[in-house]
Formats: structure tokens, C-alpha cells, sequence
């Protein structure tokens, strides 16, 4: 700052005087280094007929806006943003009555309450410009915007958690050009539907709630430049208007609701620079857009594309970036899209793109993702050619041949390389005066890699390291120890014949899988910043050390399926999932749980841990799956469980849980419970009715209906046994819409309740081998999605009910050894089902029995209309019904092997999973 004592101050930097009077009429001091306080009596506010007033971007050390400011009564422009004020704006900032441009943005709590607003909008008439980003306007009611200005220009209001219903006439402001709205999320309203005529040139309403279909009006905004309407709640066509507005260079509306087809006329927008449509609902094929030969980013990932890649779009000059990653895109990938001159970053990932790469004639990329796809053949030489390439990502294809560690020698600015899950094999040759690039991200699963790669000793900074699904066996070197010993935060060896591993040494470790291995011994002492550890399907033994039960750190953490014996002590960290399940654990459950505590899952099936079910278990609200199957504990049914809001798979299974389960009260209702196991116990007394009719969860399926979604997180997922045509199988991912009750081999007596009839989404029923009387209730006709019905060995009478015909899913059905009679309905089916599922009888009669009924007792038939979907759900799952069959599918899609050779009972033999990764881009 040039200001120099005893010199003309109207000579100062950043000083503007009137020429006739000698007055200060503007004073520009942005950007000035400013720091401290503006108090009240300050010398500053002595300069009466300033004008213009620029304090930007100072640090005034989170003071308050002085009321001072009212004294300037001929200032037009005032700005303060970024200037690091806090607390509420004075309500004198609205005697400021000459004002036409005024900036309080900022990045501090800066506040402006509802009646300051009002004052403003009230008492400032000739705003042009209103800028006030990052202000917190959470009390401003929408509303009192209505009034502003007629002369407003600019209207900048992002990120002011300002909510409610934004006034549509604003929109129709005749001078107005920018309005900039983006993230505030409560923050609704509707573009004018008609009659939109305005000089707009800017419209940034991302990140809000407006919403509405895209409608012609917006069309007619000629003077249109950048549309910016990401992350709303717009949904419905693109007009094909939408070509007219031809000034438009920045197009956005991501990550909304839109659908139908891309409309060709954008083929129009000449002046297009920047296409974002990804994150919809588009379908069809990608528009001949190639013609726009500025745009330089074009985004249409995210939906649901079909079709080849546009053959010819050498026009593209100037395009940088491409993501058309996440559509169903088929064909071979065009030769030109290997040759744009600019072309820095293309992710055609997750799609069904085949053929081979081209070479890559153009040396500009430096990020390209083409993983998950059906590309094939070698890699091209070309490719270890490109010396700006940052990110390499070709997992999850079909690549062949020998990837050597010295063809990565030219690629020095790589940081990320991903070939996982391809038909590659790494090899370990090495030359001469040639090193490996210092990479962060490395994945190499099912690579066929044997030994751990020698080039790793030089990655002094790896971050994540994936050599899961190979066929390394033995210890793990010690030269391994210094690979990446500050830097490495993820490490998975899962699924390979690993035996020992005597550290973990690495200290910002947080995600380490190992299991799936043949590892020994005593687990290792974790580091201290491990929040993930995965060890399950190993041969560990001895106690678990008091360091991981007592962790403050870890999140996950999953010992199942080892030898660890001992007692669980009665500090337990803050887990988010605890899994435990197949080991040897002994003694009791510890009143360990604390409250506001994090456990999502809890799993201590079958081991061999006796007393209570420990009442601190209340305290753990976010819990979703419980698992103490397979032990010995002896207590009543803890009815208490059901004051878990979160609560959807409760397994109790082969215990020496004990007597009747009482009357059910009502604020304990289980509310979304989904999977209830309480077979090969010791319960008495009637089924409980009021427990049935509190099962929310099992009332409705809801939106989780239609989409395929898992009990469990990234990292984790949840497991579950059922029982199954006899046999006890694991389901190793839960859908969320797989319901079951199970009460089976207990000491049930008494009439099956009706209510049981109201639990619409109910796919498995079992209360087989226990004393149920009476008739089988006629209104389980009503169960519509029900697939697996098991009531044998009961004490059930009278005739099977007509109206279990009308159970079109049901594929798994046994009524064996009761003492039912007449004949058998007929129907879809009922015909599918085998002599087994009826022996036991000897009153039953007609197909697929070899009794004939007499003429007393014709066998009751029901119109034989099937559909194509009924059919292929009893082929599903190996005849084991819809969602079922998903989720064995699941299974035999991962393992290979068809279901009856899937768990079992069969112990842990090493199977691969779906693989489970950080995403780094």
C-alpha cells in the first residue's frame, strides 16, 4: 500500500477523490492485508461523502459489522465479502438507502435476520446487485425477496440455508441477468411456466430443491449462457426447444430425475462448452452432438444409454473431458476418440463395450477408466507410452497376455494403476536402469501373481495396495514391512495361502482384509489407526488380545470362522460391526454396551457362549442384525429387544431359550424386524399373536420392492442361515426384502393366529415340529409374496385350505405328518409339489398322492392360468421362489456351484467374493 504521511491522499493507492471538492468519494482497500477490528469511532466513518466502499478480502478477525456503516448515507457500492466478519449484520445496513451494489459474502457465521432483510428490500429501492454467499439466512423468509428492486441485475444467494418456497416473480424481473441460488437445500420453487421474457444470462439453482419439468418457457430465454441446474428434483422430457436457446455455452443438470431421450436439436447450441447430463434417467442412444466443436467437457454418465459410441466425432477438437462411465454403451470404442488432440480424461467404465484398444496416437491423456467393460485382447504397446497419465484403470475386462513391471518405466507421473480381474498375468521380469512408477493406488487381484512383486520395495509411498485373489502362499517377506510404512492406508490379501503374518506394522493403516487365507497363530497387534479389520476364514487361535477388543479406533471388525477361544471381556470399543460368529468363545455375553454406541451388527453364531442375553443391549439403538445362534444361553425371550428402532434380523436359534413368550406389549414392537430365528429352542405356549401384529417390517415391501439392495455397508456385508427344505443354508448377503419367520422345533401348542395373515411381504414361514392344532387358517392366502411354507409335524387337522392356491410365488411347501384331510387343491402351483411335501396324512387324497379321493371328496380345482413370471420363479433359486432364489443366486454366482453344494453345514473352505474396493478418482 502506497500511502505515504504528508502527501495528497488523493494520490493513494486505492483512493478516488471528487475533482471539485477534494472529497473522498471511493476507497478501495480489498485485497489490502487488513487486520484487527472497525470500531465504531474510527476515523473512517468521517469520510461522509463516500460513495464506494471495497474492504474484501482482509481478515477483520471475526469482529462485528459496525452500525457505523450507516453514516456513509451517499454510498452506492458497498463490499465486505470474505473479510472474515462474524455474527448478525446490523440492521443499519438498511438506512443505506442509495445503495445499487452490495456484497457481504463470506465464509464465517456471518448472519442476516428476517427483519433486517425486510428493512433492506424495503428501504433500498435501486438495487442492482445483491451478493450475499455463504450468509446465513436460515429466519429470512422467502418471501420478502418478492419486493426487491426492480433494477436488480445480480442476485448471488448460495450456500445461505435460506428455506421455503423462492418467489417465482422474481424470475421475471425485467433487467435481471444472474441469479445464483446453488445449495440451499430446503430451498424449493418452479420456473414460470409462460410468458418468460427476460435478459437472463445466468441461472444456478443447483443443489436446491426446485423442481418441475424443464418446460418451453425456459426456451424463450434468448440471452441465455449457462443453465446450471444440478442436483434438483427436475424430472420428465428435455424439450427439443431447448435448441433454440443458442447463446447457451454451459449446460448442467445432473443428478435429477430426467428422462425419455436426449433431445438432437442440442445439436444447435454452437456456443455449447460444457454438457453435463449425467445421473438421469436418459435412454436411447447417444445424440449426434459431434458438430459442437467447442465443448470441451461433455458428461453423460449415469444412465441408461444404449447403443454404440458415435463412430465419428473427429469435430471434438477441443474436448478435454468425457465420461460416459455407468450406461449399458455396446460395440467397439471409435478410433477417434483416441486421437483429440486435448482429450486429458475418459471414463467409459461399466458398460458392455468388447472388442480391443486402439492404438493411442495422441499424448495428452492423463486419466482413463475402462473398467468393467468386455474389452479383450493385449494391452497396447501405446499405452505405457503415455507420459502424462496419471490414473489407469482397466479392471474387470477380459485383457490377456504378460504385463511386465519395466513397461510402466515411461508412465512417470502415474499415481493410480488398476488391472484387477482380467486375464492378465504380472509378471516380475526387471531390466536394467528401468523403475517402476512411484504409484499410490495399486490394484493387482487375480492377476496371477504367485509371490509378492519385488518392484513393490521401491513404492516407498503407497497408499492402497490390492493382491487379493491370487495364488501368493507362505509368509509375507520382510521387506514387505517397509513398503509404504507411513503412507499405506488400505491393504487387502484376501483370498490367497498366505500362512503367517508376525506384524502390522504400518501406522496410518485403517482398512486391512486378510481373510480367506491360511494364516496361523496368534492374530497380530493392529495399528493404531486401523478402523477396518477383516481376518474371517483362517486358522487363528488363542484369545483375542485386549488392544482390538478395547479399540478406539476400529469400525469393522470380522474374526469369524477361526479357532479364537477365551471369554469376551467387558470392555468392548465403539464397533460398528462386531462378527465373531464360528469360533470358540466361552462364558457369557458381558454387560458391555454402552450407551450412544455405534454397533450396527452383532455375530457370535456358533460358539459356545452360555447365560443371559445381557440387558445393556438396549443401549444400542443403531443395531440392525443380532446373531447369538448356536450357543448355550439359557433365558426367556428378550422382549425388551423390541424398543430397537433400527432393529431387522433377530436370530436366537438352537439355544436354551425357554418358556412362553407372554402377551406382547405394545410400545415394544420390533418395528423393523425382518428375519426372526427362534427354531431348536425350548418356547412353550401359544404363538403370540400381539408379537405378530406389531411386525411392521414384515407388513409392506414398499420402494425396497423394486431395487436389489443388501443388508450390510462397503465393506461388510451380513450374513444370515435359514432353513430350507430341511437343510440349513447361508445366505451370505441379505436383500432387504427377504422376510422370514421361523419358530420351528419348539413346544408351540395351539391355533396358528390369524394375524400372522396381515404380514404381506412375509417370503418364509416355519413353524414346523412343534404341538400347533385346529385348521391351517384359510387367510394365509392372503401372504401374496410368501415362497417357502413349512407347517409339518404338527397336530394341524381338517382340509388344506382352498386359498393357498392364490400363492402364486410359492415354490417350497411341507405340510408332512399332521393330520390333515380330503383332497389336495389343484393349481398352478400346487402342481409343482412333490409327494413329500404331503406324506404323513393318511386322510389326504389326490394328486400327487396315489390315493384317489371318492366321489365324496372331488379334488378341488382353480382356473390353470400361469404367467411367464410364476414359472420362472419356481425355476429360480433352484425352485426355491423369487427373492430367495436371489439371494442363493448371489451364492452360486459367486462360488460357481449350485446351491445344495453351498453351506451346507459345510465348513469354511476358501471361496472367492465379490470384491469390495476404495474408489480413487
Amino acid at each position: 500500500m502506497s500511502w505515504k504521511w504528508g502527501t495528497d491522499c488523493c494520490s493513494w493507492e486505492g483512493v478516488t477523490c471528487d475533482m471539485a471538492t477534494g472529497d473522498v468519494i471511493s476507497l478501495d482497500l480489498s485485497c489490502s492485508g487488513l487486520y484487527g477490528s472497525i470500531p465504531s469511532n474510527t476515523s473512517l466513518f468521517d469520510l461522509v461523502h463516500l460513495q464506494k466502499l471495497n474492504l474484501a478480502n482482509n481478515d477483520f478477525n471475526l469482529s462485528l459489522i459496525s452500525s457505523g456503516f450507516s453514516r456513509f448515507l451517499n454510498l452506492t457500492h458497498l463490499n465486505l465479502s470474505y473479510s472474515n466478519f462474524e455474527d448478525s449484520i446490523p440492521y443499519e445496513i438498511s438506512r443505506l438507502s442509495k445503495l445499487v451494489s452490495l456484497d457481504l459474502s463470506t465464509y464465517t457465521t456471518l448472519r442476516l435476520e428476517n427483519p433486517v432483510m425486510e428493512a433492506l428490500v424495503q428501504n433500498v429501492t435501486k438495487l442492482q446487485l445483491l451478493f450475499l454467499d455463504y450468509v446465513d439466512m436460515s429466519t429470512v423468509v422467502p418471501g420478502t425477496l418478492k419486493n426487491l428492486s426492480s433494477s436488480l441485475t445480480s442476485l448471488s444467494l448460495s450456500y445461505c440455508r435460506i428455506q421455503g418456497e423462492f418467489p417465482e416473480n422474481i424470475f421475471r424481473l425485467p433487467n435481471l441477468q444472474m441469479v445464483r441460488l446453488k445449495f440451499n437445500s430446503d430451498l424449493s420453487g418452479v420456473f414460470p411456466r409462460s410468458n418468460w421474457t427476460s435478459p437472463l444470462r445466468y441461472l444456478d439453482v443447483s443443489g436446491t430443491s426446485f423442481s418441475g419439468q424443464l418446460l418451453d418457457s425456459i426456451c424463450t430465454l434468448r440471452h441465455l449462457r449457462e443453465l446450471k441446474l444440478y442436483l434438483c428434483n427436475f424430472y420428465g422430457f428435455l424439450p427439443a426447444s431447448l435448441g433454440n436457446v443458442t447463446q447457451l455455452a454451459v449446460l448442467s443438470l445432473s443428478s435429477n430425475s430426467f428422462s425419455g431421450l436426449i433431445p438432437p436439436s442440442l445439436s444447435n447450441l454452437h456456443q455449447l462448452i460444457n454438457v453435463d447430463l449425467g445421473s438421469n434417467s436418459f435412454h436411447g442412444q447417444i445424440p449426434n452432438i459431434m458438430n459442437l466443436t467447442r465443448v470441451t467437457n461433455l458428461d453423460i454418465s449415469n444412465n441408461q444409454l444404449t447403443g454404440s459410441i458415435p463412430s465419428h466425432g473427429s469435430g471434438l477438437q477441443n474436448l478435454a473431458l468425457l465420461r460416459l462411465h455407468n450406461n449399458t454403451l455396446s460395440g467397439t470404442i471409435p478410433s477417434w476418440l483416441f486421437s483429440l488432440p486435448l482429450l486429458r480424461y475418459m471414463d467409459l467404465s461399466d458398460n458392455q463395450l468388447t472388442g480391443h484398444l486402439d492404438a493411442f496416437p495422441c499424448k495428452s491423456l492423463r486419466k482413463l477408466y475402462l473398467t468393467n467393460n468386455r474389452l479383450h485382447g493385449s494391452i497396447p504397446s501405446s499405452t505405457f507410452e503415455l507420459a502424462n497419465l496419471i490414473d489407469l484403470s482397466l479392471a474387470s475386462n477380459n485383457f490377456s497376455g504378460i504385463v511386465e513391471p519395466y513397461m510402466f518405466a515411461k508412465l512417470i507421473n502415474l499415481v493410480a494403476l488398476e488391472l484387477s480381474h482380467n486375464s492378465l498375468s504380472f509378471g516380475t521380469t526387471s531390466k536394467v536402469n528401468s523403475s517402476f512408477p512411484q504409484i499410490f493406488d495399486l490394484s493387482l487381484s487375480a492377476c496371477n501373481i504367485s509371490a509378492f512383486p519385488s518392484f513393490l520395495r521401491s513404492l516407498k509411498e503407497l497408499a492402497y495396495l490390492d493382491l487379493s485373489e491370487n495364488n501368493i502362499d507362505g509368509q509375507i517377506p520382510n521387506w514387505m514391512w517397509e513398503v509404504g510404512k507411513d503412507t499405506l492406508s488400505y491393504l487387502d490379501l484376501s483370498h490367497n495361502f498366505i500362512t503367517e503374518m508376525k506384524q502390522i506394522p504400518w501406522k496410518n493403516l485403517k482398512y486391512l482384509k486378510l481373510q480367506s487365507n491360511l494364516l496361523k497363530g496368534p492374530l497380530p497387534v493392529p495399528s493404531p489407526r486401523l478402523q477396518f479389520l477383516l481376518a474371517s476364514n483362517n486358522q487363528f487361535t488363542g484369545e483375542i488380545i485386549q488392544s482390538i477388543w478395547c479399540s478406539s479406533t476400529l469400525e469393522v471388525l470380522d474374526l469369524s470362522d477361526n479357532g479364537f477361544s477365551g471369554t469376551i471381556p467387558e470392555c468392548i470399543g465403539n464397533f460398528s460391526v462386531l462378527d465373531l460368529r464360528n469360533n470358540r468363545l466361552n462364558g457369557t455375553i458381558p454387560e458391555a454396551f454402552v450407551e450412544a454406541n455405534l454397533l450396527r451388527t452383532l455375530n457370535l453364531n456358533n460358539n459356545e457362549l452360555e447365560g443371559l442375553v445381557p440387558k445393556s443391549l438396549v443401549n444400542c439403538t443403531k443395531l440392525e442384525v443380532l446373531d447369538i445362534g448356536n450357543n448355550k444361553v439359557k433365558d426367556v425371550f428378550p422382549y425388551w429387544l423390541g424398543n430397537l428402532p433400527e432393529l431387522q434380523v433377530l436370530v436366537l436359534r438352537s439355544n436354551k431359550f425357554h418358556s412362553s413368550m407372554r402377551e406382547f406389549e405394545a410400545k415394544q414392537s420390533f418395528p423393523k424386524l425382518r428375519i426372526i430365528d427362534l427354531s431348536h429352542n425350548n418356547f412353550t405356549g401359544p404363538l403370540p399373536a400381539r408379537f405378530f401384529e406389531n411386525l411392521n417390517g414384515m407388513r409392506s415391501v414398499g420402494e425396497t420392492k423394486r431395487k436389489l439392495q443388501y443388508v450390510g455397508e462397503t465393506f461388510y456385508q451380513d450374513s444370515v442361515m435359514v432353513t430350507l427344505k430341511g437343510a440349513d443354508i447361508e445366505l451370505q448377503k441379505i436383500l432387504t426384502v427377504f422376510t422370514t419367520i421361523d419358530f420351528s422345533s419348539n413346544d408351540f401348542h395351539g391355533e396358528i393366529p390369524e394375524v400372522i395373515a396381515n404380514l404381506h411381504s412375509l417370503r418364509l414361514l416355519n413353524l414346523s415340529h412343534n404341538h400347533l392344532t385346529v385348521r391351517i387358517p384359510f387367510l394365509l392366502g392372503n401372504l401374496i409374496n410368501l415362497e417357502s411354507l413349512d407347517l409339518s409335524s404338527n397336530d394341524l387337522s381338517g382340509k388344506i385350505p382352498m386359498q393357498l392356491t392364490n400363492l402364486t410365488y410359492l415354490s417350497v411347501l411341507n405340510l408332512s405328518y399332521n393330520q390333515l384331510e380330503g383332497p389336495i387343491p389343484q393349481g398352478p402351483q400346487f402342481s409343482t409339489f412333490q409327494n413329500h411335501s404331503y406324506i404323513g396324512n393318511l386322510g389326504l387324497c389326490g394328486f400327487p398322492l396315489t390315493k384317489q379321493c371318492g366321489k365324496d371328496d372331488p379334488p378341488e380345482l382353480v382356473p390353470t392360468t400361469s404367467s411367464w413370471f410364476d414359472w420362472k420363479v419356481a425355476k429360480m433359486g433352484y425352485g426355491s421362489g423369487l427373492v430367495i432364489g436371489m439371494s442363493i443366486g448371489y451364492m452360486v454366482f459367486v462360488t460357481g456351484r449350485p446351491l445344495w453344494f453351498v453351506k451346507m453345514f459345510e465348513k469354511r473352505q476358501s471361496k472367492k467374493k465379490v470384491r469390495t474396493r476404495l474408489i480413487r478418482r
